[in-house]
């Protein structure tokens, strides 16, 4: 059961309050900021909470057991704490998030309603809306391995042992012209096969979008230039010249893993095993040494 202060209590007693939501935040890069609706900026707990973000939550239920009973939290990008370039560069990604109840004439008046995690994070127009996921939801993360044909590991990392940084995995280049956002035709890839850096990762290393990376979406030659398209949209506009480090991508399967990175001996895999096929189809008489009689 939830403790209400003994003051904050008698506050409540009077039937007339004077109460404000505050929103507590914790990046996974150790940054707290506080965020308040009310219409001027409070100090709770030692933590300055900023009225100029025009923040606002909406509905907030709980429920017993495991399902997702999430809320939201939306306002504008109007604070420089809060800005578009630090959303799309995904900082507040998996943050967490404390919901408190505030008396704002008495700020030492306050009551922590909710705690949880920053899901899905939209962002346009000047404004943006958060996911907030409660903590319980980590509990419906997959956890362990999968039993499936394809590959678990992610390309490069311990369990996978590709070395990304070998002659052929990556390539250094320059953006030749930006068709919008996600769309970019390069310099610097002509030497690779098409699809060698789709699902692999290009982080620019200079222009605006400096230290952004994000998922290749698809790879290929299309006229006379080299194409990438890109999953996720760069915070700054992408210029002519911008450089950028791009690494080979890998679909998971059992042929990409022997065939192009020679790594068949750590495939995380089992590509043998029976697919939706083998499972509906039928016995017939005489094949595979079924004659058809049943066995008692």
């Amino acid at each position: 059961m939830r403790s209400v202060p003994p003051a904050l209590a008698a506050h409540l007693a009077t039937g007339a309050t004077t109460l404000c939501n505050a929103w507590r935040i914790t990046r996974r890069d150790g940054l707290v900021l506080g965020f308040t609706d009310h219409d001027r900026d409070l100090v709770v707990e030692g933590l300055g909470f900023k009225a100029a973000a025009a923040i606002a939550g909406s509905e907030s239920a709980l429920a017993a057991g495991l399902a997702v009973t999430g809320a939201e939290l939306s306002g504008a990008l109007s604070d420089a704490s809060l800005s578009d370039a630090d959303l799309a560069a995904g900082l507040y990604d998996g943050a967490s998030v404390d919901i408190l109840l505030v008396n704002w004439m008495d700020p030492t008046q306050a009551l922590l309603l909710r705690r949880g995690i920053i899901g899905e994070v939209r962002a346009a127009d000047g404004a943006f809306t958060a996911e907030i996921r409660a903590v319980s939801d980590a509990l419906n993360q997959t956890r362990g391995r999968l039993f499936s044909a394809g590959c678990d590991a992610d390309l490069g990392d311990a369990r996978c042992g590709v070395d990304l940084a070998a002659p052929g995995f990556f390539a250094d280049g320059a953006v030749a012209a930006a068709d919008g956002a996600l769309r970019l035709r390069v310099d610097g890839l002509d030497t690779f096969a098409d699809g060698h850096f789709a699902r692999g990762r290009l982080a620019f290393t200079s222009g605006a979008n400096a230290d952004f990376a994000t998922e290749v979406k698809s790879h290929r030659r299309e006229a006379d230039a080299v194409v990438i398209r890109l999953w996720q949209r760069p915070p700054f506009a992408v210029a002519d010249g911008d450089g950028f480090r791009v690494t080979a991508g890998c679909d998971k399967l059992f042929a990409t893993c022997a065939g192009r990175f020679a790594n068949a001996a750590r495939f995380r895999g089992f590509p043998h095993i029976p697919g939706n096929d083998f499972v509906i189809t039928v016995a017939v008489p005489g094949e595979g040494g079924y004659d058809g009689s049943l066995i008692r």
